[in-house]
């Protein structure tokens, strides 16, 4: 599915959104209303109504029908671990081993959840900012009291003028909040962050900002989008729709402000808040890692006990690890897969 143009994605992206005038939030309500209707014409309410989990749970199951498997063996990250959960609970008796790494909680509300995340989005900052000063140059000073109020030194004046890049396009204020984010699902991005802020610092070329963002966004060299973004909005607005009450959002607004005072941006998609059931015992691993930002370490250890499943717990900072070259994880994991082997509740 796709719902817009590569240059209705480059329009979207200069959008700042942070106006929170009377004038601003009808500003941003009539952002997203165009971008639902968009989809709706160009893929129609029938197609839109069939893009959510428990569609695409039964399309698994036909799948595995139609390739003549009694069972199935999933591997599922991040938005994967809430797909193989529904499967689980629907057709537990075709499930063989099942493991989900960078688990989403199903029984948090949206808006909860979306807090917890950005929470750990905010854990992982620190972590970064903390490595980052060791170094004399650092952007963001020395004084982890400062790091917050440094960075927005540099992103906040984005929003009136695009720091400069080699890009024509220039670095805009929602692409360095994005592409900061970015780099903190990894240590393997920090440097690549650094770059970026020194050339705000600097007033030179911020360019890794926005390629960090054009990563995020899946923008090749050429200008086009892969549709994840669009399918992925598409699928959490099915999955749950917005809120539609502006005391909620104003409520939640602050809640996020608060969790992550360096990034303050959520949205708020997602399941119905429901406790998942697992498919029975031995036939579920749940891998959750300790500093990731985006699936918090939490939301592993709640899922594995809702579901009567082991947990593989990984000390680091990125967001999933299965397959990642860590040989403990590793190893778990393909004996598990491969001899139905559980690991026990292991560390990592």
């Amino acid at each position: 599915m796709r719902c817009r143009t590569d240059a209705e994605i480059d329009a979207y992206r200069r959008e700042s959104l942070t106006d929170y005038s009377p004038a601003g939030v009808a500003h941003i309500e009539d952002v997203y209303r165009q971008f639902g209707q968009q989809c709706l014409d160009r893929m129609g309410a029938p197609f839109l109504a069939n893009v959510g989990t428990a569609s695409a749970v039964r399309d698994m199951d036909a799948v595995r029908a139609a390739l003549g498997e009694e069972q199935i063996n999933y591997l599922g990250f991040s938005y994967g671990t809430e797909l193989g959960g529904a499967y689980a609970e629907q057709f537990g008796d075709r499930v063989r081993t099942m493991v989900l790494d960078g688990a989403v909680d199903p029984s948090l509300d949206p808006i909860t959840k979306n807090v917890r995340q950005l929470a750990g989005f905010q854990r992982a900052f620190e972590t970064y900012a903390a490595d980052c000063a060791q170094s004399a140059d650092c952007p963001l000073g020395t004084d982890p009291a400062q790091f917050v109020s440094r960075f927005h030194r540099l992103v906040d004046p984005l929003v009136a003028t695009p720091g400069a890049t080699a890009d024509p396009r220039g670095l805009g204020y929602a692409d360095a909040i994005t592409g900061s984010g970015n780099a903190l699902y990894s240590a393997r991005y920090w440097p690549y962050l650094t770059s970026g802020l020194l050339g705000l610092t600097r007033g030179t070329d911020a360019g890794d900002l926005l390629l960090l963002a054009d990563d995020y966004w899946r923008r090749d060299d050429s200008g086009h989008y892969s549709n994840m973004q669009d399918a992925f909005t598409a699928i959490r607005c099915v999955d749950t729709p917005f809120p539609t009450d502006p005391a909620v959002w104003a409520d939640a607004d602050q809640r996020l402000r608060a969790a992550a005072p360096f990034m303050a941006y959520g949205e708020f998609t997602g399941y119905a808040p429901h406790p998942v059931t697992g498919p029975g015992p031995g036939k579920v691993v749940v891998v959750s890692t300790t500093g990731d930002p985006a699936t918090p370490y939490q939301a592993g250890v709640d899922l594995a006990r809702q579901m009567g499943a082991a947990l593989i717990s990984f000390t680091g900072t990125q967001h999933t690890v299965v397959f990642n070259g860590d040989a403990c994880v590793d190893t778990a994991v393909l004996d598990f897969f491969v001899h139905q082997r559980t690991p026990g509740n292991l560390s990592c």
